[in-house]
């Protein structure tokens, strides 16, 4: 069984995206969210890379993600700064609260990782349940531009304590009928030369097209849907080459 965003992963994650780095995209949610007066909710928050900014600049957000190992990257990264959000471990598809939220928003293709199509359809119906009445859903896509298979990447950091952190990435499988792919990371830890941890991760990742995004997001229930690309508001994706946005209302 592989792991999925463990904890050399998650320290990695952190290291990689720090808190409030961006790209393009906390500039553009705080800007769309600036008339937002309720509590806010980010599902899949991570290690709080855009949590936090959000809660720096006086937003109530509450967070949740599948992994242990990120939710205690994102607690202490919250403590550092004196914050307390509210946090807990969940999936998308399946988490369940009282609470309703005024917004609901997954930066950076998140959501994709929900690779089956009826897990990620539940995973809507969930977000419109928890919206308020004029609630909003702001996520973020992207479609695939090219997938070569077994081409390798690899990276590297260097960890507080002097450890070099390094990762080894490759797309293993396509499916273009059922539209998604999988990844595969090796995350390695050295120290003096020698290798201490390792971790192998499995990464699916869905794709929609634009419009059958749109199309789903209607039929369960959604409406005064936009589509931005970019991080530009309302300018319609024109290629695969940038992020693609959707804010939709309940």
């Amino acid at each position: 069984m592989l792991g999925y965003y463990s904890r050399l992963s998650s320290e990695v994650y952190d290291l990689d995206k720090p808190i409030g780095s961006s790209f393009g995209d906390i500039e553009y949610y705080l800007e769309r969210l600036a008339s937002c007066n309720g509590r806010i909710l980010e599902p899949a928050t991570g290690t709080g890379r855009m949590l936090v900014p959000m809660l720096e600049k006086g937003f109530q957000v509450d967070g949740f993600d599948l992994s242990e190992e990120m939710l205690d990257t994102c607690r202490a990264n919250c403590k550092a700064r004196g914050l307390e959000p509210k946090l807990f471990n969940a999936k998308m598809e399946s988490f369940s609260m009282d609470a309703k939220y005024a917004a609901i928003v997954i930066p950076t293709g998140t959501f994709l990782l929900l690779h089956e199509r009826e897990a990620s359809v539940q995973a809507l119906r969930n977000f419109h349940h928890h919206l308020e009445a004029g609630g909003r859903l702001i996520v973020d896509l992207h479609v695939p531009s090219n997938i070569e298979l077994e081409k390798t990447s690899t990276r590297t950091w260097q960890a507080a304590n002097g450890d070099t952190l390094t990762v080894e990435s490759k797309k293993i499988e396509v499916d273009w009928i059922r539209q998604y792919f999988i990844s595969q990371g090796r995350y390695e830890r050295w120290r003096e030369g020698r290798l201490v941890e390792t971790e192998l991760e499995r990464y699916p990742m869905r794709w929609y097209g634009v419009e059958e995004f749109k199309a789903v997001l209607e039929k369960v229930g959604f409406n005064n849907i936009s589509i931005s690309s970019g991080y530009q508001f309302g300018q319609y994706p024109k290629n695969a080459d940038s992020i693609i946005t959707f804010e939709a209302i309940k």
